[in-house]
């Protein structure tokens, strides 16, 4: 019989809830889908899925949210899924937002990261919150949303597709305080992270790397008068040939990572009397030896470039870390968590409603796993100059340090090669057969559709909605055929937004929304001219553009970015 800690988890600075355990009453309905895990991407997943009308149910094991800052750095991009799902400006009121970081070597600063800024962007290109924090934030969201059901206390112990290809669904075998129960669900996603349930009783296999490096995760209450910016220090004189890193968290906590010594075993990592040495001689070598300080919490970490070749197996999909594994370095993990939820949802909500064939979860793999092996490809190089895997790779990695005293050129080595949004130029889903390749200038087919300042307070993004959006740029009213047009694939349950911005109408005839824009500031930024229009899918990646749009090239867009073909 499943028991979950009942007594509220210890910390300086958030108040955890224990929420009451779910004991099904009769016999359990099928749900459309079960998410196994209540975690960041567990709960963003349930949320955009309800926001495209696909009730679900999350399994959380634990009875409050996680222990822990753990995840602690949220990209912009990360930010833009977060308001769509509506917390955004909870974590934004509470996180603390920044835009450089710092590279030390021998006391000396090496090199600065300054990440751009553009006055289009609503939201900072990092800010850093615990995700304990963020959690009880999405806590709150699904319990103001009917479409989700978390079930606290539950843990997933089995489960049993229907046939070789899971077409009838799943049956869960499910154990909480009170026993077990039997639950049946159309679709399972597993986003039960790194020790995935699901992924072990599947016998799926990552493929990828593992390397050498381990770090402390320790996070302490300390009042430090330093802005908030990455700090990245190697080879300091008491962590010899390793490297620590420090980010300011709200509420006075700050999160030191520390590289082990490969022979120390995590056991003694974690003694409270080798942790206080180690931070103690951290706070000395910047000049703050004596500074109270309390811990608040403390792990180990692992460097890992891991992903699952196929996200889908039938009627079980894998999100987050139950997905990949992926090296904390440059805030990879739950920024691209947050991302596979957002591309996951709108195509299983499209399947699950029965408005788009199963071949569309195909196209999740692909954009995903590929984004997931750019990543691992992009972050073994931060990773191996963090944690040389061999001694070439130390030998490399001690030279750069060295030159970087006095050579401006090897500095830009030190870029930690932040996480980004990544592009879909390969996607099954873009057309074939727009204008993309004849267009020279604004964002490509793929990529995610920039944010636009419209106002004070106003943004493009601000209009998104759980659709796909075509953006059309001039005043001409949209003609019969693609009225039409439009009207058909709505009647057919793809819902398309239409978004017209405008230099003179206050209103384009047949666009749902009109933004005035007399300034001409969007068409320049997506190197519009008058006639130009964006096919954008609910995700925000932009799946088609043309120069002059009509209703067949339209249809031909939608019939590809649906999988009908």
């Amino acid at each position: 019989m499943h028991r979950p800690e009942t007594s509220p988890r210890a910390s300086l600075y958030h108040a955890y809830r224990v929420h009451p355990y779910f004991a099904p009453q009769g016999e359990p309905t099928e749900v459309p889908v079960t998410i196994v895990g209540g975690g960041p991407i567990g709960m963003v997943t349930a949320l955009a899925l309800a926001r495209h009308g696909v009730r679900c149910v999350v399994l959380q094991a634990e009875q409050q949210v996680s222990e822990g800052s753990r995840a602690i750095v949220f990209t912009r991009r990360s930010q833009e899924i977060l308001q769509a799902v509506g917390v955004a400006d909870a974590v934004v009121a509470k996180g603390l937002p920044w835009t450089s970081g710092n590279s030390f070597y021998r006391g000396q600063r090496v090199f600065r990261m300054e990440s751009p800024v553009s006055e289009d962007d609503r939201f900072a290109p990092l800010i850093n919150l615990q995700q304990n924090v963020l959690e009880s934030y999405l806590v709150d969201a699904i319990e103001r949303e009917p479409l989700v059901d978390i079930r606290w206390g539950n843990k997933l112990v089995g489960l049993t597709q229907d046939g070789q290809d899971g077409c009838g669904g799943v049956t869960m075998q499910i154990d909480t305080p009170e026993g077990e129960y039997t639950q049946r669900t159309q679709w399972l996603v597993a986003a039960d992270g790194a020790r995935s349930t699901v992924r072990t009783a599947m016998g799926l296999r990552f493929e990828g790397a593992s390397y050498e490096g381990r770090f402390v995760i320790a996070d302490i209450r300390i009042d430090l008068d330093l802005p908030t910016e990455r700090l990245a220090y190697f080879a300091p004189d008491w962590n010899p040939g390793n490297t620590v890193l420090m980010h300011r968290e709200p509420d006075g906590i700050w999160r030191v990572d520390y590289q082990l010594p490969a022979t120390e075993t995590s056991e003694h990592a974690l003694k409270p009397e080798t942790i206080r040495e180690r931070i103690d001689a951290q706070l000395e070598m910047m000049g703050l030896g004596g500074k109270p300080w309390e811990l608040d919490w403390c792990s180990v970490y692992s460097a890992r470039a891991l992903t699952l070749p196929d996200y889908v197996h039938g009627r079980i999909l894998f999100a987050g870390d139950a997905a990949h594994l992926l090296p904390i370095f440059g805030v990879r993990g739950a920024n691209t968590g947050f991302q596979d939820a957002i591309d996951l949802s709108w195509k299983l909500a499209a399947v699950a409603k029965g408005v788009a064939p199963e071949a569309l979860l195909a196209s999740y793999t692909h954009d995903r796993v590929g984004a997931a092996r750019e990543i691992i490809a992009e972050a073994g190089k931060s990773t191996r100059f963090m944690t040389p895997p061999s001694h070439g790779f130390r030998v490399l990695r001690d030279a750069v340090l060295d030159l970087s005293l006095d050579h401006e050129f090897v500095r830009p080595l030190f870029h930690w090669r932040t996480s980004r949004a990544h592009d879909y130029r390969d996607s099954p889903l873009n057309s074939p057969s727009d204008d993309n390749a004849r267009m020279n200038a604004g964002p490509t087919v793929g990529a995610p559709a920039p944010n636009v300042k419209l106002g004070e307070n106003d943004y493009l993004y601000d209009h998104f909605g759980a659709a796909f959006h075509l953006l059309t740029f001039g005043d001409a009213p949209l003609n019969d055929a693609l009225h039409d047009t439009l009207s058909t694939w709505r009647d057919q349950g793809i819902p398309v937004t239409v978004i017209a911005f405008a230099s003179t109408r206050d209103v384009v005839p047949g666009a749902d929304i009109t933004l005035p824009d007399a300034s001409g500031h969007a068409p320049a930024k997506y190197g519009a001219q008058h006639g130009t229009a964006y096919l954008v899918r609910p995700d925000h990646h932009i799946c088609a553009r043309w120069q002059t749009l009509d209703a067949a090239q339209l249809s031909d867009a939608l019939t590809h970015a649906t999988a009908r073909v």
